[in-house]
């Protein structure tokens, strides 16, 4: 076996530790995935500590005898999965993690052999965008812009619904975009999908509606909590092929639903034409409230783009919408449109939660809408999710063909059907002790059943090598 091994040189204030880094060229892994794994493994378990140093991409591929572009390569997904931080002109520095310590004192001692925890080979978690491709150049650009051109009286606290400015282009986006009926007067800024269900629920629940339906699977424990919140419950509703049971959700007493029609999450089904209009009729004839999340409706490859209902029905339909998919989570940054009968009432929630939502993101916002620049993002994000999930189909098709994938034509999830006899816990709890972290179906049905056995995977935050390296290492599991 060829094993390349070094001692590494950690900065710290007053010594020089050393950090042992092996790679097998005899493997059949990809040396760039080994050495991520490797530094990975040292974050994690605190042989690399918060801010210590880590030597150039230059110094460190010659010292391993690899191409300094893997080393570079090594070290974007490490910064993309938040372990490296690095600014221009500084040191790639190892972030802020929170770590398992390693022997600590007063550790009791513990019997047999112990046994390094597996390297991380691939994380397939759902509902995260790539965090290393953040347009962070163009988002300071934005802020910058707001910031220099705003009028003063804008630093007041403003209008609870959002600064006009901002909710005037939103609603021209999603009307060029989304095909949306939307007026600035109907849309209140948000922090996110949570918020969105919470305020929009609270002004329901004003109006005397207080059970809520939500797709199963799909967000319940969200709309759950945003239910309870206000003294009212959720009633699950059974999801297929074609969408949300409308037959079900009729029978189910509810007057409100919160579903995902342009790319259903989890199983990434789109609302059948048929269902839509049954959806709107039982909306007609209940005096029921549709609450439309717009999951993954930027991001779609093999199919044309799908409507979105609020525009078919604008005064039974309420829109959420976030940048959490198409930015980052971290910005908290989203929009209700409701009708113009509910939009008041909407309104005086967000005011009665936090007061509004912060001025100069909501400028930065509009900023990056009118110069192109948020579109030229998605434009490159779809070209990137696109491979990736070409990489996690065709992964799949040459270790464990027998294995079914579905809902691809959207979005950066899809969902592989297992056999009908596979025990869903276990492959993932196997799965974990090879370092790669798999995610159940079960977690997003009412029952937590794990039947039929499905897992979803997510490839947004997870690089085609990482799916690749992924797949293989867990192949024997799936077929």
């Amino acid at each position: 076996m060829a094993v390349r091994s070094i001692r590494m040189a950690v900065e710290w204030s007053n010594s020089s530790p050393e950090l042992l880094v092996r790679l097998d060229r005899d493997s059949g892994v990809p040396l760039r995935t080994q050495l991520q794994s490797q530094l990975r493994a040292a974050i994690q378990d605190g042989r690399l500590a918060t801010g210590e140093r880590l030597p150039s991409s230059r110094d460190f591929a010659a010292s391993l005898e690899v191409a300094r572009g893997t080393v570079q390569d090594c070290y974007e997904q490490l910064r993309s999965e938040g372990y490296l931080v690095a600014q221009t002109g500084s040191a790639t520095r190892v972030a802020a993690v929170q770590v398992e310590p390693v022997g600590g004192v007063g550790e009791p001692p513990t019997a047999g052999v112990q046994h390094d925890p597996p390297a991380r080979v691939a994380d397939f978690a759902s509902g995260v965008p790539d965090l290393g491709t953040i347009p962070r150049d163009d988002w300071t650009w934005a802020i910058r812009e707001a910031t220099r051109s705003v009028p003063n009286a804008a630093f007041d606290y403003g209008d609870p619904r959002g600064d006009p400015s901002p909710r005037e282009v939103v609603a021209a986006y999603l009307r060029r975009v989304r095909g949306m009926n939307a007026r600035s007067a109907q849309i209140v800024v948000c922090a996110g999908f949570a918020q969105g269900v919470a305020l929009t629920f609270r002004a329901l629940a004003r109006r005397g509606i207080g059970t809520m339906a939500v797709e199963d699977p799909g967000s319940i424990g969200t709309v759950t909590r945003a239910a309870e919140a206000v003294g009212g419950s959720a009633v699950p509703v059974p999801v297929d092929e074609l969408g949300i049971d409308v037959a079900a959700l009729d029978a189910s007493g509810a007057r409100a639903v919160v579903l995902t029609p342009a790319h259903q999450w989890p199983t990434g089904v789109v609302l059948a034409p048929e269902r839509r209009r049954e959806l709107l009729d039982w909306a007609v004839r209940r005096d029921g409230i549709i609450v439309e999340d717009d999951y993954d409706a930027e991001f779609r490859y093999d199919r044309e783009p799908v409507g979105s209902l609020q525009g078919l029905a604008p005064d039974r339909v309420v829109t959420l919408g976030t940048v959490s998919k198409s930015l980052a989570p971290a910005l908290r940054l989203g929009w209700t449109v409701a009708p113009a009968w509910l939009a008041d009432e909407v309104a005086a929630a967000k005011e009665s939660a936090d007061r509004g939502a912060p001025t100069l993101d909501q400028l930065a916002l509009a900023r990056l809408i009118e110069s192109g620049r948020y579109d030229r993002h998605l434009r490159r994000m779809r070209t990137l999710y696109a491979a990736r999930r070409d990489a996690l189909a065709s992964a799949l098709l040459a270790h464990a063909p027998t294995v079914r994938l579905t809902g691809l034509a959207a979005g950066f999830h899809a969902v592989a059907h297992l056999a009908p006899d596979a025990d869903e816990q276990q492959i993932i709890d196997e799965a974990r002790t090879r370092g790669v972290a798999l995610y159940g179906m079960s977690t997003y049905r009412s029952t937590r059943s794990a039947h039929p056995p499905q897992l979803v995977f997510g490839f947004g935050n997870t690089s085609e090598e990482s799916v690749r390296a992924g797949i293989a290492a867990v192949a024997d599991l799936l077929r």
